[in-house]
């Protein structure tokens, strides 16, 4: 009997699907390349990468590769933890939670963060106020990621300011903008935006154009121009 392919394959995720090169994905997290670069390849020929990515040419990340990097952003900054240690601490997690890859699902949130902070704590002989700190900043990363039904990442709201408050005015859709950043409700693309903004027209301008808050525009801008700096 014959099948016809083109409507017995199983559609692709666009969550999967892959979408961003290294040194885009490392910005739109807020990390060196080199980073991002250690995540997916580990630190060493016997390492083994915290992303694993298709083997492919050219290397993309999908948009969970970009949520797995956001929190792991969150984990890493300003605790100067191991690799291997994160590594073996999300292990954990995944054994507890029975989920292959916590750091893109709800379950990471209501459950896995007190486990990891836990494991970390134990791994690192981290301080009670070092602990508090590593739950803050996760709890704090989570909150700008939203979840499906099934407790699968669907957006995320990069950081758009170097400090509070962090609006929720920028989101990354997979099905939007082709997953680019985009104006929070309006699907406008952030980086068609700030190229109006560069060829010199004013935020005022712009947001009387879209029909949107000033500071949203502020943001945008912002965001945009963190990223290519």
């Amino acid at each position: 009997m014959l099948v016809d392919v083109a409507t017995s394959a199983r559609p692709v995720d666009p969550r999967s699907a892959p979408a961003y090169a290294v040194a885009e994905a490392a910005a739109l997290v807020r990390v060196p390349v080199s980073t991002l670069k250690t995540w997916i390849h580990g630190e060493g020929a016997s390492s083994r990468g915290l992303l694993i990515l298709p083997i492919s040419r050219p290397r993309l990340l999908s948009f969970a590769h970009l949520v797995e990097a956001f929190v792991l952003a969150a984990i890493r900054r300003g605790h100067g933890v191991a690799l291997q240690r994160v590594r073996k601490a999300i292990r954990y997690v995944q054994r507890e939670l029975h989920v292959e890859r916590p750091l893109i699902h709800a379950k990471f949130k209501t459950d896995g963060v007190d486990l990891f902070v836990d494991q970390w704590g134990k791994l690192v002989n981290a301080s009670k106020d070092g602990q508090v700190a590593m739950r803050g900043a996760l709890e704090s990363s989570l909150k700008r990621v939203d979840w499906d039904r099934n407790g699968l990442a669907i957006r995320l709201f990069p950081w758009v300011r170097a400090s509070e408050p962090q609006p929720k005015c920028i989101v990354i859709v997979p099905e939007r903008g082709f997953g680019r950043p985009t104006l929070a409700g309006t699907g406008i693309r952030v980086e068609v935006v700030v190229e109006r903004y560069r060829a010199g027209e004013s935020p005022a301008e712009l947001a009387t154009d879209y029909r949107v808050p000033v500071e949203l525009i502020d943001d945008a801008v912002r965001s945009e121009l963190r990223e290519a700096s």
